[in-house]
């Protein structure tokens, strides 16, 4: 069939820990599906999606976050989104978790020494060391939750959708910001009558770009469909882009579609074609909020825009940024929580400590070594109690 090179690598020198063999051809769409024809009538079956690092988990060459970060580098669709994936699979991620449930070890063994012992005094060092390092655990979880928000940036993206009237270049800015031409443009009113999807990244920075259907009273039942569909999208967004027309300003209808919007989700003002009235781009705060004018016809102030896009999604360039996901956010947030709640019932130690092993729990679920009952051995190996 082919002439090829046969590599083995011996268990658990191999990605998935186990015996494996790697066949190498010349390539060839056809050549390889004879070798593999050929694999699968010897005995061996197709893995299943995902098995190769579902083993590599299985036989602990991986942690949960690492084997995560496998399908995340696959998946990145920036540069930035790839190096940050990178860091996680090399360890980086799980690293900072490892530290932090280190601490907490550390700390749970001082309270439980102090349960275990009532009747011996308590030292006031013991008490300054237990606040020291409750603090220092919340200042490093903070610092981490923050750099897994920006990685989860990086993986999922931002959805920013752009709302206005008809005619105020919804479409052109859309165009603009994608550098092709992915919606029509048209002076006619209720052009665009579906959410037009775009993804583009910033800083690299991914971000879906949804140009929906002018909001106006219309009595065409297919461009009051896109309407229906520009309401229910607004929902989902986390940021709105509203535009208006520099050249006519804030209008009565443009205050009805302001005062429809969702009130919890972030906004930007963008008031466009100012190349008809012959002024420059530039941004203005205005009651706190930012209302941007620029150009989508010629692209002045697009610059201003992107700047604004990044600031409004939480982004800044941070070294070190993790490639998270939700489920990652979400046991960083409780453990988080838990740590808040431990410091309001600090002295009274069995609370404490059940709010410091709560949040343990959610940090191991993280790197998916949860277990219960595993603090014993770490205070007999680690603290001597009989001292």
């Amino acid at each position: 069939m082919d002439q090829g090179i046969a590599l083995f690598f011996p268990a658990p020198h191999s990605y998935t820990g186990e015996d494996v063999l790697e066949l190498q051809g010349h390539g060839g769409t056809a050549v390889l599906q004879l070798v593999l024809q050929r694999c699968l009538e010897l005995g061996a079956r197709l893995a299943h999606p995902g098995e190769f690092t579902q083993r590599a988990f299985l036989n602990d060459k991986l942690d949960l976050a690492q084997a995560e970060s496998v399908a995340d580098l696959i998946d990145a669709t920036t540069s930035q989104a790839a190096r940050s994936a990178m860091r996680s699979l090399l360890g980086e991620f799980s690293q900072a978790i490892h530290r932090l449930v280190d601490g907490l070890i550390q700390l749970r063994m001082l309270v439980e020494a102090m349960l275990d012992f009532p009747e011996e005094e308590v030292d006031v060092p013991d008490i300054t060391q237990r606040d020291r390092q409750l603090g220092m655990l919340r200042d490093e979880l903070d610092r981490i939750l923050n750099l897994a928000r920006q990685g989860s940036l990086l993986r999922e993206g931002a959805h920013i959708v752009l709302v206005g009237q008809p005619n105020v270049g919804k479409s052109s800015l859309l165009n603009c910001l994608s550098g092709e031409e992915v919606a029509l443009v048209s002076e006619i009113p209720g052009t665009t009558r579906d959410v037009i999807r775009q993804a583009i990244q910033i800083g690299g920075v991914p971000f879906h770009i949804i140009d929906t259907a002018g909001l106006r009273e219309t009595h065409d039942a297919v461009e009051q469909m896109g309407v229906a569909r520009t309401r229910s999208t607004l929902q989902k967004a986390d940021a709105i882009l509203i535009l208006l027309d520099a050249s006519l300003g804030m209008s009565a209808d443009d205050r009805k579609i302001l005062n429809e919007l969702p009130s919890n989700i972030p906004r930007l003002h963008i008031f466009n074609k100012v190349d008809l009235l012959a002024q420059p781009a530039h941004v203005e705060q205005r009651d706190g909020e930012c209302h941007i004018y620029l150009s989508a016809k010629t692209g002045a102030g697009l610059d201003l825009l992107r700047n604004k896009l990044l600031a409004l999604i939480g982004w800044h360039q941070e070294a070190g940024v993790f490639m998270a996901r939700e489920r990652h956010v979400r046991a960083l947030i409780a453990a988080r929580d838990h740590l808040v709640r431990a410091a309001k019932v600090v002295s009274q130690a069995e609370f404490f400590a059940e709010e410091l092993r709560l949040a343990q729990d959610h940090l191991n679920s993280i790197t998916g070594e949860f277990t219960a009952d595993d603090l014993l051995g770490q205070i007999f190996s680690r603290f001597c109690i009989g001292k």
